[in-house]
């Protein structure tokens, strides 16, 4: 009898335990679509003098307000905890979209995270305080922006342009606070994970697919 029950700990419940954690991360290989289609950013201008699209690209979208520099540590916080394990996905980037006026202290700022980060997928797109207002409105965030033109929350875009989130207690959490390192550690990466796997996923069973053609 003892026997029985050693054999069984030792080999059936790891088995057990094995397919029960499977199927929960394979039911949860999808973040439910908060906002469907969001705008892209037209003519507006990187740092660089470039213009930045949401097409084609997973983005984490930031609104960097005019007290961007003041700020900074938001930005550091994001770049420890998330940009830094991967930046080295081909189709991912960083963007924080700031007013007019603020692009020397965005200098600044590349400049500090670039001593100890390579920032090519990191950019700052600049507009009107205006044009970001009516930007961040058609997201259609519970959350609103401060009177800078900015938050310290942060949203997760697919490459077709959709607000992705997690749904809790019925609710949708729609961004993710950069103020608390935590919350980057934890909700954000989890979700984050989410959207890398679905897109590896998806690459997996294109190229399944094409073999057998």
């Amino acid at each position: 009898m003892k026997k029985n029950i050693v054999l069984f700990t030792l080999f059936v419940l790891p088995i057990v335990a094995y397919l029960f954690f499977a199927s929960g991360v394979n039911s949860y290989t999808k973040l439910p679509v908060i906002t469907s289609k969001t705008a892209d950013f037209g003519n507006w201008k990187s740092l660089s003098g470039n213009q930045v699209s949401l097409n084609g690209k997973v983005t984490v979208l930031g609104f960097g307000g005019a007290e961007l520099l003041k700020n900074r540590g938001n930005l550091f916080n994001l770049n420890q905890k998330v940009y830094q394990r991967y930046h080295g996905f081909k189709d991912l980037q960083f963007v924080y979209l700031c007013p007019f006026g603020t692009e020397n202290d965005a200098e600044k700022i590349l400049k500090a995270l670039g001593t100890f980060t390579e920032m090519s997928q990191w950019q700052f797109v600049f507009a009107s305080p205006m044009e970001i207002s009516k930007y961040h409105k058609q997201l259609h965030l519970v959350g609103k922006l401060d009177a800078n033109s900015g938050t310290s929350m942060i949203y997760i875009l697919d490459k077709e342009r959709n607000l992705r989130g997690r749904k809790e207690n019925k609710e949708y959490k729609e961004g993710y606070d950069t103020f608390h390192p935590s919350e980057l550690s934890n909700e954000m990466l989890d979700d984050f994970k989410v959207i890398l796997y679905e897109y590896r996923a998806a690459l997996k069973k294109n190229h399944n697919a094409s073999r057998k053609i």
